[in-house]
């Protein structure tokens, strides 16, 4: 996967669920051809946004091949392989390259909080495991331990032909502009991607890329802000970035949930969220299919598949 095709919008679908709690390959599919047809440049999955932590190591390699089937090639399918352990994670990413995946991301180890040498050790190895470009996820609000900085960024590039880039969920401007100003400098293709949609301000350090989940819900919306940072048109990007925020806002702390009851309510049900995850209950539900419906942006947006 070149890296001028990790320079787009990439969208992280949720995972469908039936009502008796498995997987909905159906429903997947249809998913899948709504991103393509809304403007995914490629697809990441299954990102936390799609519950990839409650997935059974079944469940998960068979909703990979699923996809990868579907696309047919025709966009980048990105493979989050994040896991506690590194040996584990390593086996996600050979699944992933066997079938087809273009590019692998991963996280920090999930429970463990190791030291940075440690840190640096896990990524080396799940790189090693794989030819396909490599990206890394800095969610420090997601993952607790280690933060991913830019002099582990660059050690990983001694060690890694393949780490293509880091997805920064961060919103750590200061980290996300000596990450571009060192890593280009050593490598000029690595390639720096936002992984939360305040594109204009990670347009302006140097972001040329993005993984949105909103996507699912605003897709239109989505799609012309990163088209207006793409261009570096940041100032007329303002507008559409304030309705996205107060979006985000609408949905912070619902998780997938939230996102989930919000899809349901523009005609895409996707089921509910696995345990522990809690659905939204019949008056949370309530409330946000209001708040939604009050979102101007949103009427421009398409409803069912």
């Amino acid at each position: 996967m070149a890296g001028d095709r990790l320079a787009g919008l990439v969208h992280a679908p949720v995972t469908p669920f039936t009502r008796a709690g498995r997987v909905d390959f159906e429903v997947y599919g249809r998913l899948i051809e709504f991103h393509l047809r809304h403007g995914a440049d490629a697809l990441a999955l299954p990102m936390h946004a799609g519950e990839s932590v409650s997935l059974t190591e079944t469940e998960r390699r068979a909703l990979i091949e699923h996809a990868v089937k579907q696309v047919r090639g025709r966009v980048p399918v990105v493979v989050h392989v994040s896991d506690a352990g590194t040996g584990i994670a390593a086996a996600h990413a050979r699944h992933a390259e066997a079938v087809g995946a273009a590019a692998i991301v991963a996280t920090t180890p999930y429970y463990w909080t190791p030291p940075p040498a440690m840190v640096l050790e896990h990524f080396a190895q799940i790189a090693a495991a794989v030819k396909i470009p490599f990206l890394v996820h800095n969610a420090p609000e997601e993952m607790a331990g280690t933060r991913i900085t830019a002099e582990l960024a660059l050690r990983l590039m001694e060690r890694a032909a393949n780490f293509a880039g880091v997805v920064d969920s961060s919103l750590d401007w200061q980290f996300m502009i000596e990450l571009v100003d060192t890593a280009r400098g050593t490598r000029p293709t690595f390639r720096l991607l936002s992984g939360v949609e305040y594109l204009v301000s990670a347009g302006a350090i140097g972001a040329k890329g993005a993984l949105s989940s909103l996507a699912a819900l605003a897709p239109t919306a989505v799609r012309r802000l990163h088209g207006l940072c793409a261009e570096d048109q940041l100032f007329e990007a303002r507008g559409v970035q304030e309705e996205i925020a107060a979006l985000l806002q609408l949905l912070k702390g619902s998780g997938a949930a939230g996102l989930k009851a919000a899809l349901h309510a523009l005609g895409r049900d996707c089921g509910d969220v696995r345990p522990p995850l809690r659905p939204l209950g019949e008056v949370e539900r309530g409330a946000l299919v209001e708040r939604l419906e009050a979102f101007a942006m949103l009427r421009a947006e398409p409803r069912g598949w």
